[in-house]
This record gives C-alpha cells, sequence and structure tokens, in this order.
C-alpha cells in the first residue's frame, strides 16, 4: 500500500510539473501574439497614413504598459538592379518597449513605403 502510495505521488507530481510548464508556455505565447498585433496595428496604421513626415512619434497603448515609438525615415541611398536611385522611400519602424516580470522587453517591426502609394 505504501508503495503504491509512492508511485502514485511521484507521478501526481510529475503531472502537476507538466501542467505548470503547459501553463506558463501558453501565457509566453498568449503575450508574444499580444505584442506581435500591436506592432502589426501601429504599422498598418502609419503605412496608412496619406503623407509622411520624417520624424519619431512616442505613443502608449491603450491602458496596458506597452510603450510605442514610431520612425519614419527618407532612405536616399536606395538604388533598383539596374542602379537607378528610388526616390521617395520611407523607412518606418515600430520599437515596442514594456515591462515583464520586471524586465525591459523590446521588439520592433519594420517595412519600407514610397511617399506617393496614397496619392490620388
Amino acid at each position: 500500500m505504501v508503495l503504491a502510495l509512492a508511485v502514485f505521488g511521484i507521478a501526481a507530481t510529475g503531472f502537476a510539473v507538466a501542467l505548470h510548464r503547459m501553463a506558463d508556455t501558453a501565457g509566453l505565447a498568449q503575450r508574444e501574439l499580444r505584442i506581435t498585433r500591436v506592432l502589426d496595428s501601429a504599422l498598418d496604421e502609419t503605412l496608412s497614413l496619406p503623407t509622411l513626415e520624417e520624424g519619431v512619434t512616442h505613443s502608449k497603448v491603450g491602458e496596458t504598459e506597452i510603450e510605442l515609438d514610431t520612425t519614419i525615415k527618407l532612405l536616399d541611398d536606395l538604388q533598383n538592379e539596374d542602379g537607378l536611385a528610388l526616390q521617395n522611400i520611407y523607412l518606418i519602424k515600430v520599437d515596442a518597449k514594456w515591462y515583464d516580470g520586471g524586465v525591459t522587453q523590446q521588439r520592433s517591426a519594420e517595412t519600407w513605403r514610397n511617399a506617393s502609394m496614397y496619392q490620388p
């Protein structure tokens, strides 16, 4: 009987540890998905602006602790494969910073856009 209880106790402890690790992994995946959605949304919002102006914009996401820095920069040294200069191409970069477990976390997303993309 004691041996059976010991085996059951070991199995139950292993099961509890596995459940705890699965919960930690699910929480991490949920946090990563949340920050990815925030970055994608901020990038899409900036991409849809009718006109782009160089500079850095600082904002906060709702009532969360996530802070965003959106940088718009004109890329004037780009060339196509024929060596011709590409004009009016902007780099749009969104940096997100937040605290998780007392540690500062940071992620970013970036893309390029032609300035006349949404011009009539």
